[in-house]
């Protein structure tokens, strides 16, 4: 993939590395459990790792989660235990527990890779004992990634059991990225109207049907944090269409439009289609400017949203990004949000988290948009903030949603408004 260059006034990109402030992988185990409902994910780690987890999915005592955590103990790191044969034992008791599971995940975190523990070859062992059911490995932890490139590793992971589509089959679109069930509807029934009916999304709402892959698959990504899997679709013959994410009216007519263009449609068709949504779209939007427009805003680097989310908030609603932090800048990925951002903004890539809360003081934004951590700080020296993390658990994505989108920003500023009467 070659690097676009930066859309012109926006300034080169400011590298940094440092301490961070973010969440680890295993956070995105949260929404993929809840999409695919017949895999399950059985996280390698501490006990921290299985607080964590409990933590941020809120399971009640008595729900049936689908995932869990094999927990290394003291025998584990002093070498008393056998590693594998610990986690065979652990593996066939949920497997008999649970017949259920049609996929499951062995999840890698900071201690079982300080450790050297290799799921990939424990993958591979248990899926030779147990052929029916699909074992896959990948690592979701956080010692040089951020949370949202647990869905990634996942993805990228479950990209070679795709079966191969055929060369000379006709051209289907592959939506990757996880969204919510209604926003995957939405979408669908937009596509059908267009007259695109050969659509899958990947990934699937059930893992015993993987969808199909191969030099007639046109990918279209939702997210901008599976750059991996991406890449790993691509190798398998997927063709990438770029395009601004459906953030917002402008950036959802984008979206869609490059799925139109790929498959053919006619311009008059794919207006006509996405027109009622757009309008909607544009209304809901016209409730928040009044509030948003002019405010400035600053986003810490935290989930990889952040350019897509600066271009919406920034040409759809008239805030001014003062600094645009990522963890990572794929800029192919991302390459028409980054071309729209406004002259002048500042993009910086990775964390120095010291030396981008002087930048934040030093601006005073009206908005800083940061992990948890950092929030409370901030805000206990007179600063807005919005959580980071609530972008990717909301449904933010589609015509539709684009009024919630737009409401998440700006509710801390009328929070803010309220307490200062």
């Amino acid at each position: 993939m070659s690097a676009p260059r930066l859309a012109e006034g926006v300034q080169p990109v400011l590298r940094e590395r440092g301490q961070r402030e973010v969440f680890c992988g295993l956070t995105g185990i949260v929404w993929l459990h809840r999409k695919m409902p017949d895999a399950f994910f059985l996280v390698v780690g501490s006990r921290t790792c299985a607080h964590l987890l409990q933590s941020a999915a809120g399971v009640m005592i008595f729900a049936e989660p689908r995932f869990a955590t094999a927990i290394i103990e003291e025998r584990d790191l002093a070498g008393l235990a056998d590693m594998n044969a610990e986690l065979d034992r652990v593996v066939g008791r949920l497997l008999e527990r649970r017949p259920d599971i049609r996929t499951l995940f062995l999840v890698g975190s900071c201690p079982s890779e300080v450790i050297k523990l290799d799921l990939s070859r424990a993958a591979s062992r248990l899926q030779g004992e147990r052929p029916g059911v699909r074992i896959l490995s990948y690592s979701g932890s956080g010692i040089e990634t951020t949370f949202t490139q647990g869905e990634d590793a996942c993805l990228a992971a479950m990209v070679p059991e795709l079966p191969v589509l055929a060369a000379d089959s006709p051209p289907r679109l592959m939506v990757a990225g996880t969204l919510p069930d209604v926003v995957e509807d939405q979408f669908r029934r937009l596509f059908a109207e267009m007259g695109i009916e050969q659509v899958d999304f990947f990934p699937p709402r059930g893992t015993a049907t993987l969808p199909a892959v191969g030099p007639s698959t046109r990918l279209l990504l939702a997210q901008p944090f599976i750059g991996t899997a991406a890449r790993a679709l691509e190798s398998r013959g997927a063709k990438l269409l770029t395009a601004q994410f459906p953030f917002g009216a402008e950036g959802t007519t984008a979206w869609l439009h490059a799925a139109a263009r790929a498959f053919g449609v006619d311009e008059m068709t794919f207006r006509r289609v996405i027109a009622p949504g757009r309008e909607r779209a544009k209304r809901a939007l016209a409730r928040h400017a009044e509030k948003l427009a002019g405010k400035r805003i600053f986003f810490m680097p935290d989930s990889q949203l952040e350019v897509p989310l600066a271009r919406f908030l920034s040409v759809e609603l008239g805030m001014v990004p003062v600094e645009v932090g990522t963890p990572y800048l794929d800029r192919t990925i991302v390459a028409d949000d980054l071309a729209a951002l406004p002259e002048g903004t500042t993009v910086s890539e990775g964390q120095d988290v010291d030396l981008q809360l002087d930048r934040v003081r030093a601006a005073r934004p009206d908005l800083t948009v940061c992990g948890l951590g950092l929030a409370n700080p901030l805000e206990a020296e007179g600063l807005a903030t919005k959580w980071a993390i609530e972008l990717v658990f909301s449904p933010i994505h589609g015509f539709d949603q684009a009024g919630d989108l737009a409401e998440l920003f700006a509710r801390p500023l009328r929070r803010r408004d309220l307490l200062r009467v």
